[in-house]
């Protein structure tokens, strides 16, 4: 190392009046590593790969709702009223409860996260080594590929074609050449060339995790579920002030007056009766079922080795209606062998030298590596000038000091040659056509006498006078499970469309083994520049070839824009730009560091049969929480009505808060949760806070003016207020089952048990004398049984004619 002043940079550290420049060529010592860990200059910064502690705790513990539960739990305590507190017994248990699903998620996702964290390649002591990312440290030397997402802020020091995507920062969707002295930003994404950069910012100071909150591994995404109730909660909050207040109005009136009710002590059975109302309108099992379908949904997918990194996103993966697959490590195993090579008219003696050389080449990806069996190094070549491969061009130029001459080309033939490639009429058009059709990638391996300039480096452009010299093919394996894996996504109307770089030819006949109906590949270099006729190629087309990562991003907002929810797997950085832009991006664990920090999904072991189980945790997670939210939707519909039909008759209020508990617990909490964690395959569809409250409210508007009518005809039959109450609670507790009854249809075995077992309970609940007792249950009467009775039947043929209706309009909505 020297002295001299470091690259030119535009970052403003503390640091920069001490900072030394490193020599590239053999980066830190060890001794200047471990004096960068002892001062504590290292990258050890850890984002969140989910939720925080903290963050769990004041979701499910500190929020509005809960703050009113505690507030009316400790006034009634004040009252030495505290069998009447029981619902904040139950707002403790719910916060306990989903708290502990949340931790238990988070302590699966991290596990697995950690397991799986992306590496670092450094150069220390002159060699190159893989580390964690926290362990890179002040002026390390980075070693930047293709694929690599950068650990920390750095400054170029050394630049071969680099190339670098910081779409996910600065919004920059164009990838940003890189030259000696220009920075490069943590988080961004290497997607071109190669090239050293010596940090000059680590930790929480890097660019990324000072400002760019999205580019953490766990981020809010967009959810309807969270959405619609964030909605209904906010109405709720609104609300229940006014209501609040009219409802303890009329129960002071009740009393004889604000004078007497101070004077008597009937304030007190007053703002009893006001928290009975207010607590009854708070829909706080709703937010704790949608927190705990979400965890266990990952939970789940963790122990099938799915790493989620956002839990809302198990919401994402039941409204996919199109998926995107890449070819390369999702339909096919991703583990290439070299076939065989086909040479094009004279031999070329320097070939096998020029092969050798790509397969051992420090840059080269899967399919030149595969060159280094077949193709050995027996010489070194000296490397005069070279164009690097990049996923947009998708070729590679080399020109050698000395021999082999001139210029060397490999890439794809279309690119490299354009319609040649595919034109039968010439040897190169005729061999890339009948090879790509057999299902075989093809590469071409090209050559000019006419050497790289700088010039033709900096543009990115060829010499001229490149003529093809062979053909080579190569083969990828077929994943066994791909054709069932397609084939139930076809069978939940799920579309596919099979997005590639490779030939369109090679394509299609991959799609064709597989099971799709492919005659041919869509060639990507024809797709129209207008959105519209994109759109309307994506409806005619399954298979596409010779895509770019750019045209990979068009082809997902193109489907996004025709109304479609879409996800996109694949494994290399050239999806990384549309795994990033989809609703749901998925990637194979094997694949780009890069890749895997945008997906929403990572799948562990690389098994593409784990897609349908990811589908079918989300379907289960949405369309359980949409059925139970109509349970407690109407839940809060029936008590806002009470409140307001009895604020408005001045009546007494006709339940005690604990006589509420009974009907909260037995005919919604307890039974929601099974229901919100049983198999459901339903596909979602958009609408669903609409088609709840569609329910929900008719429902109770029927539930609240049925238990008006109770009141009103048990008051003119002079029933006292024992008994009012306790004809109440059993009319709000059967027609609660028969609510729960009529959003389980069908009716399972299971349902019939949770069902059964909650009406006995009831049972118990009125006739255990202890029970009674406590909850001031008493006999009704002869007169008040019949009246009941009449409401109860009323109010559940009214029930099931709603559901009639409801399930008439569902249809119409879903159609």
């Amino acid at each position: 190392m020297t002295d001299a002043a470091p690259p030119a940079s535009t970052h403003d550290t503390a640091d920069s009046a001490v900072r030394v420049r490193t020599d590239p060529a053999t980066g830190l010592t060890a001794a200047d590593v471990a004096e960068r860990v002892a001062a504590g200059r290292t990258n050890d910064f850890r984002p969140d790969t989910s939720r925080s502690v903290w963050t769990i705790i004041r979701a499910n513990v500190f929020t509005l709702f809960n703050g009113i539960i505690f507030a009316c739990f400790f006034v009634l305590f004040l009252l030495g009223r505290w069998q009447d507190a029981l619902f904040g017994f139950a707002a403790l248990m719910n916060s306990i409860i989903g708290c502990w699903q949340e931790f238990r998620a988070k302590a699966a996702l991290d596990r697995l996260a950690l397991l799986n964290a992306p590496r670092a390649r450094v150069r220390r002591d002159g060699a190159e080594v893989e580390i964690a990312p926290i362990d890179v440290v002040m002026d390390d030397i980075l070693v930047l590929r293709a694929g690599d997402q950068v650990p920390a802020d750095a400054v170029v020091v050394a630049s071969r074609a680099l190339q670098i995507d910081e779409s996910m920062l600065t919004g920059e969707s164009d990838a940003v050449d890189k030259r000696p002295g220009d920075e490069a930003l943590s988080g961004s994404i290497v997607v071109a060339g190669e090239g050293d950069a010596q940090v000059d910012r680590v930790g929480a100071d890097s660019y990324a995790n000072r400002f760019a909150d999205e580019a953490k591994r766990f981020s809010l995404v967009a959810s309807e579920l969270r959405t619609s109730i964030d909605r209904v909660l906010k109405f709720m909050a609104w609300a229940i002030g006014p209501i609040g207040l009219l409802v303890l109005n009329a129960q002071v009136m009740v009393a004889g007056g604000w004078a007497t009710a101070w004077e008597t002590g009937g304030w007190v059975q007053a703002v009893v009766n006001t928290i009975a109302a207010l607590t009854a309108m708070i829909p706080l099992g709703l937010v704790l079922m949608t927190s705990i379908a979400f965890a266990v949904g990952a939970a789940k997918l963790a122990r099938r080795q799915v790493l989620v990194n956002e839990l809302p996103a198990v919401e994402g993966l039941a409204r996919v209606d199109v998926i995107c697959l890449d070819k390369t490590g999702t339909l096919t195993a991703g583990d290439i062998d070299f076939d065989a090579v086909h040479p094009l008219g004279a031999e070329a003696p320097d070939a096998a030298a020029v092969l050798a050389w790509y397969g051992a080449a420090p840059d080269a990806n899967a399919t030149a590596r595969c060159l280094q069996g077949p193709y050995p190094v027996e010489r070194p070549l000296d490397v005069a000038r070279t164009i690097p491969f990049s996923s947009a061009r998708k070729w590679n130029a080399v020109s050698f000091a000395g021999a082999p001459g001139g210029t060397w080309v490999m890439g794809a033939p279309e690119m490299v040659f354009g319609d040649e490639a595919s034109d039968p009429s010439s040897d190169l058009g005729r061999a890339v056509t009948e090879l790509a059709a057999t299902g075989r990638r093809t590469l071409v391996l090209a050559h000019t006498d006419t050497a790289l300039t700088d010039a033709d480096v900096d543009a990115e452009r060829l010499p001229a006078g490149v003529t093809p010299v062979l053909v080579l093919t190569f083969r990828e394996q077929v994943r066994p499970d791909a054709a069932q894996t397609l084939e139930y996504f076809r069978a939940q109307d799920v579309g596919i469309r099979i997005i590639s770089g490779d030939n369109p030819r090679t394509v299609a006949a991959i799609a064709r083994e597989v099971g799709l109906d492919a005659a041919d590949g869509f060639d990507a270099r024809k797709l129209p520049d207008d959105d519209a006729a994109l759109g309307e190629v994506l409806d005619e087309h399954l298979v596409f070839g010779r895509v770019t990562p750019e045209q990979k991003k068009r082809l997902v907002i193109a489907l996004q824009g025709r109304g479609h929810v879409v996800a996109m797997t694949g494994d290399g950085v050239n999806d990384a730009l549309a795994i990033k832009t989809a609703d749901l991006g998925i990637a194979m664990n094997s694949g780009a560091a890069a890749t895997k920090a945008v997906a929403r999904l990572v799948l562990l072991d690389g098994r593409f049969s784990h897609l349908p189980d990811v589908v079918a945790e989300g379907r289960q997670v949405i369309a359980n929480i949409e059925r139970v939210s109509m349970l407690f939707l109407t839940k809060t519909a029936y008590a806002t009505g009470l409140a307001l039909l009895f604020g408005f008759f001045v009546l007494e209020f006709p339940f005690l808060p604990r006589q509420l508990s009974i009907t909260d617990g037995l005919t919604i909490g307890i039974p929601a949760f099974f229901l919100a964690l049983m198999p459901n395959k339903q596909r979602y569809v958009p609408g669903f806070l609409r088609r709840s409250l569609s329910f929900a409210i008719p429902a109770g508007v029927v539930i609240a003016v049925s238990l008006l009518l109770y009141t009103l005809g048990a008051m003119r039959l002079g029933i006292d207020e024992p008994e009012l109450r306790t004809g109440a609670t059993i009319i709000l507790a059967i027609v609660g089952i028969w609510v729960l009854t009529v959003l389980s249809r069908p009716v399972t075995r299971f349902k019939v048990l949770v069902i059964g077992a909650m009406f006995i309970a009831l049972i118990g609940l009125f006739t255990i004398p202890l029970a009674t007792q406590f909850f001031q249950l008493v006999d009704p009467g002869e007169e008040a049984a019949w009246l009941l009775t009449g409401i109860t039947i009323l109010a559940i043929g009214l029930i099931e004619v709603v559901r009639f209706f409801h399930r008439r309009y569902v249809a119409r909505q879903l159609a």
